[in-house]
């Protein structure tokens, strides 16, 4: 998945702003859009009736393969809105799953320094898809191209996984219907918060990039190599800082760096330093590895499929309707964009105190292979 996501993600920027004349309203619009299936990703509880979870998966593989290929085909405003729907239906149910069989398969104990992992081996597929991306614009070849052959890429792997790939027995049967339970409402606040930081980064940070300081594709691919380099370094080494101190601790140094970014990102007017605030950002970014292992530790095992849907979902409310807010504000003052970006980062470091030093440690059954019809 970060592969294909990662060549639509790189080009994005640039691509509606010279192939459909974007401006940081149709951008903020876009990204409303892009963000309504992680809204709805509560729904794949649903389908998890009918299909086992780990197929569920590689069906939205192909679903945000299949997006990305069609990107290019469809170049106007309208174009770009609809196959962004689609592949975002892909990514968002993609996540949902991942996060879920990944926290039903990881050891309590383990699982911050394993999910450290998982995130720098998902940076090498960045690099993959960031270096290929830089290759083909050095050749000239159409973000079109580009687009069709990352989404093709994405579909042969998925018809992989489904023949290829061995089916893992959860530890833990699931609950299959929709959870939201008053016990995990700090985790669904912070849940929230999370969801209207990302965007800052996500939407704005990256636009600002262009717009602002005119970087083109292979600059912009430069800046994404960069980030993700340090994240192969400085990914496990956060996974076994939050085992070793914890998801409080973790949490308010993560935020306490991010109103600094957001500040610097509403002054900044050196491209090189804008740059630098982009990669302290997305090593910000990383730390998230400790809201995940929070939720481990406080939900109870047979509702994490449901608490991941529906963490998703509530990560999205603030993501529907924030970036057309900001994309307008946008207009009239961009820094505003980011000093909004410090106040909310200033309430999440506030509720992380909530967040007691010392949380259980209970260590799952290890997954075994079952049947793929099983």
């Amino acid at each position: 998945m970060p592969f294909t996501f990662s060549v639509w993600n790189v080009q994005l920027n640039n691509a509606v702003v010279e192939l459909a004349s974007f401006t940081g309203k149709e951008i903020g619009i876009l990204q409303s859009i892009r963000e309504i299936p992680g809204l709805l990703a509560i729904s794949a509880i649903l389908f998890l009736l009918f299909i086992l979870e780990q197929r569920f998966a590689v069906l939205a593989l192909v679903l945000l393969s299949a997006g990305v290929a069609l990107t290019g085909q469809f170049t106007s405003v309208l174009g770009f809105y609809l196959t962004t729907l689609l592949m975002s239906f892909g990514f968002h149910y993609l996540e949902t799953t991942r996060d879920s069989l990944a926290l039903q398969w990881l050891p309590k104990k383990t699982a911050p320094a394993q999910l450290g992992k998982l995130l720098a081996v998902t940076s090498y597929s960045s690099l993959g898809a960031y270096g290929m991306v830089w290759l083909l614009q050095q050749l000239s070849l159409s973000y079109e191209l580009i687009y069709l052959v990352a989404g093709a890429i994405g579909l042969c792997l998925a018809g992989y996984l489904w023949l290829k790939f061995p089916v893992f027995q959860q530890s833990a049967q699931q609950h299959k219907k929709l959870i939201f339970r008053r016990k995990y409402w700090l985790f669904y606040l912070l849940t929230f918060m999370s969801g209207a930081r990302r965007q800052i980064f996500v939407v704005f940070a990256a636009f600002m990039m262009v717009e602002k300081f005119h970087y083109s594709v292979s600059d912009i691919t430069l800046l994404f190599i960069i980030n993700h380099l340090v994240s192969i370094w400085l990914a496990p080494k956060i996974g076994k800082m939050v085992q070793h101190f914890g998801e409080r601790f973790t949490l308010s140094l993560e935020y306490i760096g991010l109103i600094i970014v957001f500040t610097g990102y509403a002054w900044v007017e050196s491209s090189e330093i804008a740059a630098m605030l982009y990669v302290v950002d997305h090593i910000f970014f990383a730390m998230a590895i400790a809201l995940k292992t929070y939720m481990q530790k406080v939900v109870d095992e047979q509702d994490i499929a449901a608490t991941a849907a529906m963490n998703f979902t509530i990560n999205h409310i603030a993501a529907v309707f924030l970036p057309v807010i900001l994309g307008i504000v946008w207009l009239t003052s961009p820094e505003w964009v980011f000093y909004i970006g410090s106040v909310l980062a200033l309430l999440s470091f506030m509720l992380v105190q909530l967040i007691p030093y010392t949380l259980r440690q209970v260590t799952p059954m290890a997954p075994q292979i079952v049947n793929a019809e099983g």
